[in-house]
C-alpha cells in the first residue's frame, strides 16, 4: 500500500513537471528538479527554477537537510542517538512519562498544536495517540497478512480515548520541556507534523529571499514566490477515483493540502478502513474520499484537511468561512463535489 501511495505522489509531481514544461514562454532561469524518499515516510519532491544546477543543487540540498532535522524532531516511532525527540517524549520510565528538554522547534510545533486543538473544537488532537497507535497496529498487521486484518475492539478504542486530554501535554516554554502527565498518553502528530515542517522550510526560504520553487511533501505542496515571469504555478487535484483531475488551481505562495481515505487503508471482510479517525467515533472518518484545502500555511491546511474530513458540510463549512484565505473542496464518497465560496477563484480557467 505504502508502494501505491507513493505512486500517486508521485503521479501528482509529475503533473506538475508537465503542466510547468508546457509553457509558452522563455526565462533565463532553467527548471530543475529533485527527489526524496528518506523523510516523513513519503516522497518528497523540490522543482525550482535557476540560473544553474550547481544553484538548485546548493538550494534543494539545504531545503533536504532542514526537512531531515524535522523528520528526527518530530517522529514518534524511532529514536535518535543524542537527541530527544517526539519518540523520547513518548517512553516511559518506571511507569511514567519523565519530564523531557527538547528543541525549541518541538515546542512551537506542540503549541501551534493545541492552537489547531482549539481552531478545530477538539478534532484535530495530537493527544490522540493511544487510539491512533491501536489503529495502526491493526493496520499494519492487516496490510502485512490480510488473512489475520481485524479491527481493534471498541472497549480497548474506549479505553484509549480514556487518556486523550490534551491538557496532560504540559509544555514549559522558558524552561523547554514537555511533559505529560498521563501515564498511558502519548502524542501523534501525523496530522500537522509534515505540513507544518513544510511551511518552517518555506518560510526559512522565503527569509532568504529564495523564490521559484515549489515543495511537494507527500501531497503537501507548498509554492514559494511565482515563477521568473510571475505566472502562477499550476497544480492538480487528483480524482479519488482515477482519470481526469478534478481540478487545476493557480497559486503562488500558497498551499495545497489533499487529506483522502484512499491513501492509507487496509481491508476487514472486504470493507476498507481508512486512517483519518474521527475522535468522536473513534473509528474511520466516514461521508468523503478526500478534502482539499487552498491557504497560506501548510501546517494549517494539514491539520484542516483532517479536521474538515471528521465534520459535516455544514460544520466545515462554517469552519472555513470564518477563516481567512482558506478555501476547500470535498468530494463526497457518492462522488458528490461541494465548494466554500471563494474556491473559484483559484480554479484555472
Amino acid at each position: 500500500m505504502k508502494q501505491r501511495m507513493c505512486c500517486r505522489v508521485l503521479s501528482l509531481c509529475l503533473l506538475l513537471c508537465t503542466v510547468l514544461s508546457s509553457c509558452a514562454w522563455q526565462s533565463k532561469k532553467n527548471k530543475y528538479s529533485a527527489y526524496s524518499m528518506e523523510y516523513f515516510d513519503t516522497v518528497i519532491t523540490v522543482v525550482g527554477y535557476e540560473d544553474s544546477r550547481e544553484t538548485f543543487d546548493a538550494v534543494s540540498d539545504e531545503i533536504f537537510s532542514l526537512l531531515a532535522e524535522y523528520h528526527r524532531l518530530y517522529s514518534i516511532y524511532h529514536r535518535f542517538e543524542g537527541m530527544e525527540n517526539l519518540c523520547t517524549v513518548n517512553d516511559l520510565a518506571d511507569g511514567v512519562h519523565r519530564t523531557v528538554v527538547v528543541d525549541p522547534r518541538i515546542i512551537d510545533m506542540l503549541l501551534y498544536a493545541k492552537e489547531m486543538y482549539t481552531a478545530t473544537d477538539g478534532v484535530v488532537n495530537i493527544a490522540m495517540g493511544s487510539v491512533l497507535s491501536l489503529w495502526h497496529n491493526y493496520r499494519t498487521v492487516g496490510k502485512d497478512n490480510p488473512a489475520q486484518a481485524s479491527l481493534p475492539p471498541m472497549d480497548k478504542l474506549t479505553e484509549a480515548a480514556a487518556h486523550t486530554d490534551i491538557s496532560g501535554m504540559v509544555i514549559d516554554r522558558e524552561a523547554g520541556t514537555v511533559t505529560l502527565t498521563d501515564p498511558h498518553m502519548t502524542l501523534d502528530v501525523g496530522a500537522i507534523a509534515k505540513g507544518y515542517a513544510t511551511e518552517c522550510v518555506a518560510r526559512f526560504l522565503e527569509a532568504r529571499g529564495v523564490e521559484g520553487y515549489v515543495l511537494n511533501v507527500g501531497g503537501n505542496i507548498r509554492t514559494i514566490g511565482a515563477k521568473p515571469d510571475g505566472e502562477m504555478w499550476t497544480v492538480g487535484v487528483e480524482n479519488p477515483y482515477g482519470g481526469e483531475y478534478l481540478a487545476y488551481l493557480q497559486v503562488s505562495g500558497m498551499s495545497v493540502v489533499t487529506s483522502g481515505s484512499y491513501q492509507r487503508f487496509y481491508y476487514v471482510d472486504g470493507k476498507a478502513y481508512h486512517h483519518i479517525i474521527d475522535p468522536d467515533t473513534l473509528m474511520p472518518a466516514e461521508g468523503y474520499v478526500s478534502v482539499t484545502v487552498v491557504c497560506r500555511d501548510s501546517g494549517l491546511g494539514d491539520a484542516l484537511s483532517t479536521a474538515l474530513f471528521c465534520l459535516s458540510i455544514e460544520d466545515g463549512l462554517a469552519l472555513v468561512e470564518s477563516l481567512s484565505d482558506v478555501e476547500v473542496m470535498w468530494v463526497a464518497e457518492d462522488g458528490t463535489q461541494t465548494v466554500s465560496s471563494g474556491w473559484s477563484r483559484y480554479v484555472k480557467k
